[in-house]
């Protein structure tokens, strides 16, 4: 049953709600923006309303598996594997030749359900880096890397050693995700939320070079 519902929950989690949903409105997103998969490029590429649909799928399909996973009385190492497999799927997607988004959005739905303080802490550090640097990938960066910390800081003994490994995955392959936007963000080609890089910023047209600067976090 574990190994059935993994395998649901990793195809679950490669359903490219963003692809989808920005063809439905005629744009390949794939071939422009970024090129990313996630609610950042379809803002950026499509509007705010597709934004905010891609948002919503991304997190629900996190959040869906791992509600299942609860409701069928899995423990919370098989519930943490769930989730994992689902934001695998988004990260590694089966329909896109194991290529995907950066997995913010799949990964917060699957903690919000898999341990709801912990998830709310990770989206008010999001919220407050976000706030004060303007960099979406910085504020994915450092909500998650502090995710095993919340988890030992806020879980029981009693599953706290499980769910700290699981927050350090999630944390892993966040990291591992926004590789391209640490190096942007060192030398100062990062997009900033609602704007583009800084180095690029004062000039009047980058074209293609400016969209491959874009940051892009889900």
């Amino acid at each position: 049953m574990r190994i059935l519902l993994m395998t649901i929950a990793y195809i679950a989690g490669s359903i490219p709600f963003g692809l989808v949903i920005a063809r439905a409105r005629g744009v390949d997103l794939r071939k422009t923006g970024s090129g990313n998969i996630g609610a950042t490029n379809v803002l950026r590429s499509v509007g705010k309303g597709s934004a905010i649909l891609t948002l919503i799928g991304d997190m629900g399909k996190g959040a869906a598996i791992v509600a299942i996973a609860r409701a069928a009385g899995f423990n919370d190492t098989g519930v943490g594997l769930v989730g994992l497999c689902a934001v695998l799927g988004h990260d590694f997607s089966v329909f896109l030749s194991f290529k995907g988004g950066k997995g913010v959005a799949t990964s917060l739905g699957v903690i919000l359900v898999y341990s709801p303080v912990v998830g709310l802490a990770t989206l008010g550090l999001w919220l407050l880096t976000a706030a004060i640097a303007r960099y979406s990938s910085l504020s994915a960066i450092v909500s998650f890397l502090l995710l095993p910390v919340n988890y030992y800081l806020l879980s029981s003994s009693r599953d706290g050693i499980i769910r700290v490994v699981f927050g350090a995955v999630i944390a892993a392959l966040i990291l591992f995700k926004h590789r391209g936007n640490v190096s942007r963000l060192i030398d100062g080609t990062e997009g900033k939320i609602g704007g583009m890089s800084g180095k690029k910023a004062g000039g009047k047209a980058c074209g293609k070079a400016c969209r491959k600067d874009g940051e892009e976090v889900q």
